[in-house]
């Protein structure tokens, strides 16, 4: 980021009015977000690395997925690509030290998308359940990465990601002094949050961790 054009170029572009609606809505976030006034929810990558990258990720801290997906891309490239993910197969079934259920779940990812049986082309003008039910039909996806997908990727201004631990554990954290929280108390707080739910979860994982997520 070398100017301010470039910072206006990235940042979505409802950001800026997202953040400004939760100050004046949430009390936690009016003290969460002008601590990260100069990060937002990053580019996204495409389809492909977005979902492989979640599947990475999934129910591991932000540094170790970090570092396991920084091996398999040493491996596949740094840009990787379903047919490069699946010429790794040939000669390294575990793709770079995943575990044998995550490598096989990507490897399938890498299949339906160098065969085509999926259209990323079309997940942009879907709306968010049918983009999850489309996600959630391959092997390895469940609700959760497709929602990844639409915060990441799509960059959908509304999703409350209810299986994400750390979100639950932030809302613990900030709203009920450290008590485990459900999901109907977690749905509960975040009615304030509509319709931009996606920029504050991102706010309350960055209240978690000094490295922002990404997928």
């Amino acid at each position: 980021m070398s100017d301010n054009s470039t910072i206006d170029q990235e940042k979505p572009e409802f950001w800026d009015e997202a953040s400004v609606h939760l100050m004046k809505r949430d009390r936690i976030l009016k003290k969460l977000i002008p601590r990260h006034k100069s990060e937002w929810l990053a580019p996204s990558a495409t389809p492909f690395i977005t979902l492989a990258r979640a599947i990475v990720g999934h129910q591991i801290s932000v540094k170790s997925a970090n570092a396991m997906w920084q091996r398999f891309t040493d491996a596949s490239g740094r840009h990787p690509t379903p047919r490069a993910v699946l010429k790794l197969a040939e000669t390294d079934a575990g793709l770079a030290g995943l575990s044998k259920r995550k490598a096989e779940y990507i490897l399938d990812l890498a299949t339906h998308f160098a065969e085509e049986k999926v259209k990323p082309a079309l997940w942009e003008s879907m709306d968010d359940e049918a983009v999850i039910a489309d996600l959630c039909a391959i092997r390895g996806i469940g609700r959760w990465t497709a929602e990844m997908f639409l915060i990441f990727n799509l960059q959908r201004p509304d999703i409350l990601p209810l299986d994400d631990s750390s979100l639950l554990k932030a809302i613990s954290l900030h709203y009920f002094s450290g008590e485990p929280v459900s999901r109907f108390e977690a749905r509960e707080v975040a009615q304030a949050w509509a319709p931009w739910r996606t920029v504050a979860t991102w706010y309350l994982w960055r209240s978690l961790d000094p490295a922002a997520v990404q997928y």
